[in-house]
Order: structure tokens, then sequence, then C-alpha cells
């Protein structure tokens, strides 16, 4: 009996030890300070800032949310710098140097390979963080190939291209054995493993998108008040609507799966749409939103507000504002967890 009650005191303590080791943040990236904001995630009180490079645009973290990568696009096509930051002491640790592969946007973690978007060199790159190489490239060519999505088997994304109004669908297949223009196939004919890429129409500034939790859907919005719906697997557009607000930038399916949340950066209003009737349940002014995070732990989204100087809190159950916290010219948010011991 006094060996049992030594393992469970001793297990309660191993879990007070984790408990107390581990951080919760909101990172906030501002393009006007070239800081990364770390936020404590419940009280939003500010815990550090650490600076990151001359334009800062999105953030992937690693698998165990101990590091965060920050993409600096530099749209004027010269950018080429991914970096890493340590979150366990808050401090920058390197740079990765993405040329050849210019303007660095989208990401996406997996494994040990960081994948992104060089919108400047119209294509995708997955890079070995171990390696320290990108270890495939895989053109989309696209103009402003600008987010993408990866699925968790790391064997299908998507990416949107902004200027050429495209959806790339890239899928890593097994393909029959290459056909000869003799039209016999060699003796030691195999099938063939490889990427292969289809494109959605769906409209010129199509720009963020998220999917649907079921992988069905693609939901993105365009800045003539167009959102779109791309059906995956046919691989087309199922459903184009319009909002009648111009400005729309980007959105995001929330947890309930019932509702997208749409934001204008023209008109700085927030939309509520359902995800089934494609009807506006709800209308508001949050200011010019750019970027989305929504924070499931805590049921809240945050909106960027770029040209506003602020980030808005939204209480998803209320829908309504609860903080705005300024910093300059926000732009990409997450949330991370982070075991802060060894």
């Amino acid at each position: 009996m006094k060996l049992r009650y030594v393992l469970l005191l001793a297990c309660l303590c191993c879990l007070q030890q984790t408990f107390a080791q581990s951080k919760d943040y909101i990172l906030l990236l501002s393009k006007g300070e070239k800081q990364m904001w770390v936020l404590d995630r419940q009280s939003l009180n500010l815990v550090a800032k650490i600076p990151v490079g001359e334009d800062p645009h999105e953030i992937a973290l690693s698998a165990d949310q101990s590091v965060s990568y920050v993409s600096n696009a530099v749209i004027a096509g010269t950018g080429h710098i991914i970096n890493v930051i340590d979150l366990k002491g808050l401090k920058p640790v390197k740079d990765i140097d993405t040329r050849p592969f210019y303007v660095p946007h989208g990401m996406a973690f997996h494994r040990d390979t960081l994948w992104y978007t060089a919108q400047g060199s119209k294509s995708v790159v997955a890079y070995d963080l171990k390696a320290d190489k990108p270890v495939e490239v895989l053109g989309t060519g696209q103009d402003f190939t600008h987010l993408m999505y990866l699925l968790p088997n790391a064997k299908t994304f998507y990416t949107s291209n902004v200027e050429s109004g495209t959806i790339s669908i890239y899928e890593k297949k097994q393909l029959p054995p290459y056909m000869p223009p003799t039209g016999v196939l060699p003796a030691n004919a195999k099938p063939r493993t490889e990427w292969r890429q289809s494109l959605v129409k769906v409209g010129y500034g199509a720009e963020g998108f998220d999917v649907s939790d079921d992988g069905k859907e693609l939901w993105t919005a365009r800045p003539d008040g167009h959102v779109v719906i791309v059906d995956l697997a046919a691989k087309k557009v199922k459903v184009d609507f319009d909002t009648h607000v111009p400005g729309l930038h980007r959105l995001k399916i929330l947890p309930d799966g019932k509702t997208v949340a749409i934001v204008s950066v023209k008109t700085g209003d927030l939309l509520f749409y359902n995800s089934f009737s494609h009807q506006l349940e709800q209308k508001i002014q949050i200011g010019h939103g750019a970027g989305i995070y929504i924070d499931k732990t805590n049921n809240r989204m945050f909106i960027s507000c770029t040209p506003d100087n602020y980030v808005a809190v939204v209480d998803l159950k209320t829908r309504k504002e609860i903080k705005k916290i300024s910093i300059g010219r926000p732009d990409g948010m997450t949330g991370a967890t982070v075991n802060a011991g060894n």
C-alpha cells in the first residue's frame, strides 16, 4: 500500500512539473516593428518581443511547437529569408536563406521538413531541416503562389495563386509506366510515383482560403466580393456567390464547421456566413482585416488589421470584440504550446 502511495505521489509530481514547464503563447508578427510578439495565451499580456526580418508575413511551427519559422516575403521580389526562432529561449537561432527560390510566404511543417511557397519563383519548396537544404521543388507555373495547405500525409497540398486566379491541387500519385512513342513497354517498365498538379480557376485576386474538416471543400474569397467553394474531389468550382462586400481578403471555417468568417481589408467588415446555406448570418465592423487565427483553446478569433495597426480579438460565442492589441502593421499569427523542459 505504501509503495502504491509513493508511486502515485511521484506520478503527480511529474505531472505538476510537466504542466509547470509548459508555456502557452499567442504569436503575432509586426511588419511595422520587424518583430514577433509573444503573448501569454490566457491573459494576452506581452511576454517578449523577438527581432525578425525585413518583411515578416507568416508563421509555421515545428511538430513539438518549440521552434517557429517566420517567412520574410519582401514582395518587391528580393525576399529570401526565413527566420528560425527558439520558443523555449524566446530568441532567434538562425536564418534560412531560400535562394535561388525567392519571396517565401505561406508555410507548412511535416516531420523534419518545412514546406514553403516561393511566390517570386512560382514554386513550392520542401526544405529538409536536418540536411539544411531543399529536397523537392514543385513549380506551379502560376503567378503569386501565395498561401499553402499541406495535408497530414504530405502527399497532397493546395496553394492560392493570386494573380493567376487559380488554386493548385498537387497530389503525389502512383502512375502507370510511361509509354514510349513506339507503343511498346520496355521489359523492365514499372509504375512510378510522381507529383501531379491540377488547376482550378477561382478568379483573379483569390488569396485567403481554408479547407473543411472533412477535406471535401476548399473555400476562398476574392477582392470583388465573391466567395468561391471548390469541390476537391471533383477538382472544380461547385459554388460561387457574391457577398456584395468589396475587399475580401482572408477567411476561416470556424471550429463548429457551420460558419465561415470572412474579413474585408477594404471596408473593415467581418462577415459570418452559414457554411451550408451560404447565407449571411451576421456582419459587424471590426477593422481592415488582413489575417485570421482561431484560438480553439479559448474560442477566440484574432484578426490582424494591418492598416489600422492593431489586432482585434473576437469572442466566437458572442461574436463581439473583447480586446484590441496595438501593434505596428500586424500580419501572421498563431498559437503555440511549448514544453520549456529539456
